[in-house]
């Protein structure tokens, strides 16, 4: 018996759908939508993406064909001039997400020129902590690459898998190294999970879990700790190092349905346990001063560079956990509960806990 075409069609939306795993579904832009036109917070947390979209249709892209900024001082001209660069990843998200939104193919149009700008210059690296900050540019491209012409498509899916390989294969990753270990390989497992499931390509699939699961294992810490905290006595870098992992378990729970935010390693430790080590911190009922007892060189360098947020002594602000909490919260929503305490001011919605609730069945109050 023939399928009649409507069947048909609502098959074909479904699997494109489920496809995209790294942004939004077309179910859940449509319910975003929905949440956008009928409640203030939601209205609230799009508006600037939406100001950024309309600001960036009279500006140009400005990719930069290396990005330097790791190991770098504040105020070194490489560092600032990459950092420049990557504001086009913000700008990439907002016109994207604006796009999928209104469909005004005005930003369709601009996106696909600031993404080709960058696929033509920039150089894969194998650097982490440079190439982690192309998050933006990576998700603005999920939202909108199943509506770019092949050519352009196969343009900066060649860019972006380059990326990926060039961090599959990172000298940051070599047995002995710290940075095998630290916050860096936690940023090199984001990378490249969100360029396989936005590229929708399998030949990632094995490493991202195995490299996963090691990570888990060496780098978190029974008690809650991880080996950044320990290394560099700073929430600042327990979160630089949670972020990540918190990002790429997010896509893989949607891609796989496997939730690496309860798993626990063969010692026990785990990433909820890991945010858990920092609610009391957060709370206010524990305080921590940051890099007081840090072994890394690099710290006391940024410190003499005068640089406020990594002088030895430096109070832990709990808003800088934020970040880190909202992504947990897409796990397990009771810590929404510890947002709002923190957030004393009564703003505690973003735009993360915006896209979580999206995906679930939780609303704000």
């Amino acid at each position: 018996m023939k399928t009649p075409a409507f069947i048909i069609f609502f098959i074909v939306l479904g699997i494109s759908a489920k496809a995209q795993y790294v942004s939004l579904s077309k179910s859940e832009l449509k319910s975003l939508h929905t949440a956008i036109d009928t409640s203030n917070v939601y209205k609230k947390v799009f508006n600037p993406f939406l100001v950024n979209a309309k600001k960036t249709l009279t500006e140009t892209p400005n990719p930069i064909e290396s990005i330097r900024s790791e190991g770098l001082l504040e105020g070194n001209p490489a560092k600032a001039a990459s950092l420049k660069a990557l504001q086009d990843a913000d700008k990439i998200y907002s016109m994207a997400l604006v796009y999928r939104l209104t469909g005004q193919k005005i930003y369709l149009e601009k996106v696909i020129d600031f993404l080709l700008a960058w696929a033509k210059i920039n150089k894969a690296s194998g650097d982490p902590i440079d190439e982690t900050k192309l998050e933006g540019i990576i998700t603005g491209y999920d939202l909108v690459r199943d509506y770019l012409k092949i050519e352009n498509k196969s343009a900066i899916d060649e860019w972006m898998d380059s990326v990926a390989d060039a961090e599959l294969n990172s000298k940051s990753s070599k047995p002995g190294r710290a940075t095998a270990i630290n916050n860096w390989n936690s940023h090199r497992i984001k990378i490249i999970t969100l360029i396989a499931y936005t590229l929708h390509i399998s030949k990632y699939d094995k490493f991202i879990i195995s490299e996963l699961e090691k990570q888990l294992t060496v780098n978190l810490n029974p008690d809650g700790t991880t080996y950044d905290f320990i290394e560099r006595d700073a929430f600042h870098y327990h979160t630089y190092d949670l972020e990540p992992l918190l990002t790429a378990c997010i896509v893989i729970y949607r891609a796989t349905g496997k939730n690496y935010f309860n798993y626990q390693t063969e010692k026990g430790a785990s990433l909820k346990k890991s945010v858990d080590f920092m609610i009391p911190y957060i709370t206010g009922e524990k305080t921590h001063v940051e890099f007081v007892n840090s072994t890394v060189p690099f710290d006391k360098a940024r410190a003499k560079n005068n640089e406020k947020n990594f002088k030895p002594g430096t109070q832990f602000n709990p808003l800088s956990g934020m970040y880190a909490l909202s992504l947990a919260s897409y796990f397990d929503p009771t810590y929404i509960n510890v947002i709002k305490q923190a957030e004393r001011n009564g703003s505690y919605f973003n735009w993360q806990l915006a896209l979580n609730m999206i995906k679930k069945p939780v609303q704000p109050n």
